[in-house]
């Protein structure tokens, strides 16, 4: 398993507030199952930060996907 960092831009608008609810709980069952480490947000620059366990950038994106919020961000890992 390697550890791979993500940072995602996004911007804010209401379809996205919307969607922050199930997106957290989706992120809550994946830090439980020890695939993210550490996820941390900043609204003030529309940030966010995710270390993921996977084995490869492929598997991290198929988690990345998985989210309701994927449609609004760019991302890099």
């Amino acid at each position: 398993m390697k550890i791979f960092q993500v940072t995602i831009q996004f911007e804010w608008n209401e379809e996205f507030a919307a969607l922050i609810p199930p997106h957290r709980t989706y992120i809550n069952f994946l830090i439980n199952k020890g695939t993210i480490d550490h996820y941390a947000v900043t609204m003030e620059t529309q940030r966010a930060w995710i270390t993921i366990n996977a084995e490869d950038k492929k598997e991290v994106e198929g988690f990345l996907k998985k989210s309701p919020l994927y449609k609004f961000w760019a991302y890099e890992i």
